[in-house]
C-alpha cells in the first residue's frame, strides 16, 4: 500500500511540471502581453470540473536537432473533452509558453485525435489558436500525415457535420492561418492576436514593400476589409464568453435540432416603435439592427461579420424560444445594395444555417446587386450566383418579410417562394418590382416621353397610370402572387414566432448527389 502511495505521488508530481506548461517565467510573460494561458481558457471555456485531458504524457518526436534538449510539456498544446453548459465539446489550446507553441508531430496528432473524437461523438470541436506556426526542425523531417496538410483535411471532414469554432488568441502565422479559416466561425482577440499568410518580412523581400503586422493580420483589418474574422473582442475572456454564447444557437451536430430556450418576452409583444425605425419615403435610410432587435426575443440580436460588408447583417436570434439565422439589407450603408462582399457574407451564413437545421429569416429593403465598373470587373456575377445558389440549396425553413424595397435581382437574392421561401409578407410600404417607379416609367415610355411636347406633363401622367395598376405596391405584388399577406409592422415578431413554430416540422427530400458545384 505504501508503495502504491509512493508511486502516485510520483505521478502527481510529474503531473505537477506538466501542467506549469513552458514554466513560471514564461507564464509571466504570457500575462504581461495581456494572454491567459492555455489551461485558463480552457477552464474559462468549461463547465467547472468538466474537462478531462487527453494525452497530457505525450512528448515531442525526436528531430536529431538541438530543440530535443528542451523541456515541451505536452508539445505545446492543450487537447480534451469536457462540457458547456452540460452539453459535450472537444476542445485544443495550444499553449505558447512552450517554444511558442510551435507545431510539431505530436502537437499536430494531439488535435487530430481531438478532432476525430468531435467526429465520432458527434459533438462540437473548438480550437484556441496562439502559435508561431509549424516547428521547423520537425516539419523538415517530419510525415506530412502529422502535420497541417491532414488538419485542414479533417476540417473539411468536420465541416457540416459538427459545429468548428476558432478562438485566435495569438499568432496565426503562414500555412496554420488556413485551420481557423476552414473552421465555421473564427474570433480575434484586439491587440494580441495576428493571422497572415506571408510575414511583412517575406512581403519585403518578395515585392520591397513595408508592411506591419497590424496592415496585414490584424483583427480590425480582418474584420473590416478581408472577412476573415467574424466577430473582435477586447480580450480573452471576451472570446471565450463570445463563444460559449454563440454556441448556444447551435445544435451538437447536423441530425439534431437547435436548443429550444424558453423566453419569458411574450411572443404577440407588439412593437409600434417599427413605424417610427423605418421610414416610409424610400430614399430615407434607417439602420436594420433596430427592426431586428425589435422582433427578436428579449429584443437581443448575436451579430456576425459586424464591420464587413455592413450592407448586409447577419446573425442569431431567438423567436418564440426557437433559434433563427438572420440575414437582413441595410439601407444604412450603400442603400442596401448587394456587392460582392455582401454576396460572400449572405451565402456562407446561408450555407451554414442549412448545413446545421437553423431556419432562415430574410429582411428585405435593397435596390438590387450594386452596379459598377469594378464590381462587374471584380464578378458580381459569380459572387452574386453563389446566393442564388446558396438559397436555392437551403431545405430549412424560410420565412420572407419585405420591408420596403425589393427591386431586380435583389428580391432573387433574399427567398422570394420562386427560391424555395415558405412564406413570403410585405408591410404596406413595400416596393416589389423590376425597379422603382421612376425608373420603369423612363425605359417603357422612353420613346413617347422623347418625342412629346411636356415630357414633364407625360412623365407624371404615365407616372401616376403605372402607380395605379402594376406599379401599386406592395398590393400588385400581393395580387399576382409574389407576397402572401401584406401586414401591419407592429406584429410582425408575432406573425414569425407562429410562422416558425408551424413550419419546424418542414421536409424536403433532394435529388441524391455527392454535392453541388456553388461558383466560387
Amino acid at each position: 500500500m505504501e508503495e502504491m502511495k509512493s508511486k502516485i505521488d510520483e505521478v502527481e508530481r510529474e503531473r505537477a511540471v506538466l501542467f506549469e506548461g513552458g514554466g513560471a517565467d514564461a507564464i509571466q510573460k504570457q500575462h504581461q502581453s495581456g494572454k491567459l494561458t492555455a489551461r485558463e481558457r480552457i477552464l474559462l471555456l468549461l463547465d467547472e470540473g468538466s474537462f478531462n485531458e487527453l494525452d497530457l504524457w505525450m512528448k515531442p518526436r525526436l528531430t536529431g536537432s538541438d530543440v530535443d534538449k528542451k523541456f515541451l510539456p505536452g508539445d505545446g498544446v492543450v487537447t480534451g473533452f469536457g462540457e458547456i453548459n452540460g452539453r459535450p465539446v472537444y476542445v485544443y489550446a495550444q499553449d505558447f509558453t512552450v517554444l511558442g507553441g510551435s507545431v510539431a508531430s505530436v502537437h499536430a496528432r494531439k488535435i487530430m485525435k481531438v478532432m476525430e473524437e468531435a467526429l465520432r461523438m458527434r459533438v462540437p470541436c473548438i480550437g484556441m489558436i496562439d502559435s508561431g506556426g509549424g516547428r521547423i526542425q520537425d516539419t523538415l523531417t517530419g510525415d506530412m500525415m502529422d502535420n497541417y496538410p491532414r488538419i485542414f483535411y479533417l476540417h473539411t471532414i468536420l465541416s457540416g457535420v459538427v459545429p468548428q469554432i476558432s478562438l485566435i488568441m495569438g499568432p496565426s502565422a503562414a500555412g496554420a492561418a488556413y485551420s481557423p479559416i476552414l473552421t465555421d466561425f473564427c474570433f480575434m482577440v484586439k491587440d494580441t492576436s495576428s493571422m497572415y499568410i506571408a510575414s511583412p518580412e517575406l512581403i519585403k523581400s518578395v515585392s520591397s514593400r513595408d508592411c506591419t503586422v497590424e496592415e496585414i493580420g490584424s483583427p480590425q483589418m480582418h474584420a473590416q476589409v478581408s472577412g476573415c474574422s467574424d466577430l473582435t473582442v477586447a480580450d480573452d475572456k471576451e472570446c471565450i464568453l463570445n463563444a460559449k454564447e454563440l454556441l448556444s444557437y447551435l445544435p451538437q451536430n447536423n441530425r439534431e435540432s437547435p436548443p429550444f430556450v424558453e423566453s419569458q418576452d411574450d411572443p404577440d409583444r407588439l412593437n409600434h416603435e417599427l413605424l417610427e425605425i423605418v421610414p416610409a419615403d424610400l430614399k430615407k435610410p434607417y439602420d436594420v439592427r433596430e427592426v431586428i432587435k425589435c422582433i427578436a426575443d428579449n429584443r437581443y440580436f448575436f451579430e456576425i461579420k459586424k464591420d464587413f460588408a455592413p450592407n448586409i447583417v447577419i446573425g442569431f436570434l431567438r423567436l418564440g424560444g426557437r433559434s433563427i439565422g438572420v440575414i437582413a439589407n441595410n439601407p444604412r450603408f450603400l442603400a442596401g445594395a448587394i456587392d460582392i462582399d455582401a454576396s460572400d457574407k449572405h451565402a456562407r451564413f446561408v450555407r451554414f444555417c442549412d448545413a446545421f437545421n437553423i431556419p432562415l429569416l430574410f429582411l428585405v429593403d435593397t435596390p438590387a446587386y450594386l452596379p459598377g465598373v469594378n464590381q462587374e470587373r471584380g464578378g458580381i456575377i459569380r459572387h452574386g450566383a453563389k446566393i442564388l445558389h446558396a438559397v436555392s440549396e437551403a431545405t430549412v425553413p424560410k420565412v420572407t418579410v419585405v420591408l420596403r424595397k425589393a427591386y431586380g435581382g435583389g428580391i432573387t437574392a433574399m427567398c422570394p417562394r420562386a427560391m424555395g421561401a415558405n412564406l413570403v409578407l410585405a408591410w404596406p410600404c413595400a416596393e416589389i418590382a423590376l425597379m422603382g417607379a421612376e425608373g420603369a416609367v423612363s425605359i417603357i415610355f422612353r420613346k413617347e416621353l422623347k418625342e412629346a411636347k411636356d415630357s414633364k406633363e407625360v412623365f407624371a401622367r404615365r407616372l401616376n397610370e403605372y402607380k395605379e395598376t402594376i406599379g401599386r405596391n406592395p398590393y400588385h405584388a400581393a395580387e399576382i402572387g409574389w407576397v402572401e399577406d401584406i401586414i401591419d409592422p407592429r406584429f410582425t415578431r408575432s406573425i414569425l414566432v407562429k410562422a416558425f413554430s408551424r413550419f419546424a416540422g418542414k421536409t424536403e427530400e433532394r435529388p441524391w448527389k455527392k454535392h453541388g458545384n456553388i461558383p466560387l
